[in-house]
């Protein structure tokens, strides 16, 4: 009796649980609604988290051509975020690419995972942005060398700017348009030119 009793109060919290969780998704389809979000965006988004593990609520904005997803066997973990026409994923076999709350990918970006590409949340991606793990291909009779990509929380990257293999983004840095970043950027700093120079630090923001 006290197994079928604990049983039946899981099943009751996951009830409660789920009832909650498509209350605050009707109440953020609203909000957005009233932000004015075009209902397109929200078709569209629905479209395509068919391609994710997703969880929360996905925006396609309309205006171009709807994201386009290449997957030969990769895993994509999306949470809540918004992407802009013509964006492109592409992820080779067993790769993993994952895209934190509240992150926008404006039109054009392109990401391309061998192995892994970690992007964290509120990080915004100016348009016709690049960024990839791998070198795609090998040299010299060497395979294509593939390294992770991680992107931490609060970062701003500006338009055309190419992120490369290995390369880790502290969070809250910013990334000047045209930038090639091809080592690490430390959190807060602001990197400018096509060889991504430090060029100031920014401080924390106190609480």
């Amino acid at each position: 009796m006290q197994v079928e009793s604990t049983v039946f109060e899981v099943q009751r919290a996951a009830a409660i649980t789920e009832q909650w969780s498509l209350k605050a998704g009707i109440l953020r389809f609203v909000d957005r609604l009233r932000e004015g979000v075009p209902l397109a965006a929200f078709v569209r988004g629905l479209w395509l988290r068919r391609r994710f593990r997703a969880e929360g609520l996905i925006l396609a904005l309309p205006g171009g051509p709807t994201p386009k997803v290449v997957n030969r066997g990769g895993v994509i973990h999306v949470e809540s975020c918004s992407f802009e026409p013509a964006v492109r994923l592409e992820l080779a076999s067993r790769a993993t690419l994952s895209v934190g709350k509240g992150t926008y990918l404006n039109r054009n970006v392109h990401i391309v995972v061998g192995e892994s590409v970690a992007i964290g949340r509120r990080v915004k991606i100016g348009w016709d942005t690049i960024i990839m793990d791998t070198d795609l291909h090998g040299h010299s009779g060497r395979p294509a060398a593939v390294k992770p990509v991680v992107i931490e929380d609060d970062v701003w990257i500006g338009c055309r700017v190419l992120i490369l293999k290995g390369v880790r983004i502290g969070r809250g840095a910013v990334i000047g348009a045209g930038a090639i970043v091809t080592r690490d950027v430390p959190p807060l700093s602001i990197v400018a030119s096509p060889r991504a120079t430090v060029v100031s630090q920014a401080s924390a923001p106190s609480h």
